[in-house]
């Protein structure tokens, strides 16, 4: 008897789409997603990790009864094994998507105007997503609104600015690196006489100062 006919045509088929190539995918694009869309991709891996959980049991009871048969008790270790692997790569992306959803929210909580270049500047290894609350943010942000505090919209001010309306020297210069007011030949006359000032209109306009050798 083989392993199809132990498992039944129904089961033996779902256990083989579960291991195949074509494992499900949380987020395919890594995008930011609606909060709603979260939450159904939380309840589905949670149903999924649910289903590989019986099918462990299952595998369990079919390796009691293969007792004696050493080369079909393999094949089911190898599916336990397998079951295993999906399941926790699974929780590797969900734990990700979680991290990563919050602290988008966390970032425009603190008004930052541009969430992907304050992002950047964040060591995201050291911020923990513990029971619902990202550890070790909250040190960061206050950290960098006193050192660059341009890239946060002030207390008192409605709406958001424009990454890239104005620079952070507050004279209301053109920003030559934004692309309202994109400008080569100031941008390298910036970072040749003021490389500081440069680098904080790059990030300003939502660039990568590295990118200009700074």
């Amino acid at each position: 008897m083989d392993l199809k006919e132990l498992l039944g045509e129904e089961l033996y088929t779902q256990v083989m789409e579960k291991i195949g190539d074509n494992k499900i995918d949380i987020v395919s694009n890594g995008n930011w997603i609606p909060k709603q869309k979260f939450d159904d991709l939380n309840t589905t891996v949670k149903d999924l990790k649910q289903q590989l959980k019986d099918r462990d049991t299952q595998l369990e009871d079919l390796k009691a009864k293969a007792t004696g048969n050493d080369e079909l008790k393999a094949q089911i270790e190898e599916l336990q094994a397998k079951n295993q692997q999906i399941q926790e790569e699974y929780e590797t992306k969900i734990q990700k998507q979680q991290f990563d959803f919050a602290l988008e929210s966390a970032l425009r909580d603190a008004k930052a105007k541009n969430p992907k270049a304050v992002r950047a500047l964040l060591d995201t290894e050291a911020i923990k997503f513990v029971d619902g609350k990202l550890v070790g943010l909250e040190e960061q942000l206050k950290a960098l609104k006193e050192t660059d505090d341009y890239l946060f919209v002030p207390d008192g001010l409605k709406g958001k600015t424009p990454p890239g309306a104005q620079n952070p020297t507050g004279n209301n210069k053109p920003n030559p690196f934004s692309k309202e007011q994109f400008n080569l030949t100031e941008q390298g006359r910036l970072i040749r006489e003021n490389p500081d000032q440069a680098k904080q209109l790059i990030i300003q306009a939502g660039g990568n100062p590295a990118l200009y050798g700074l």
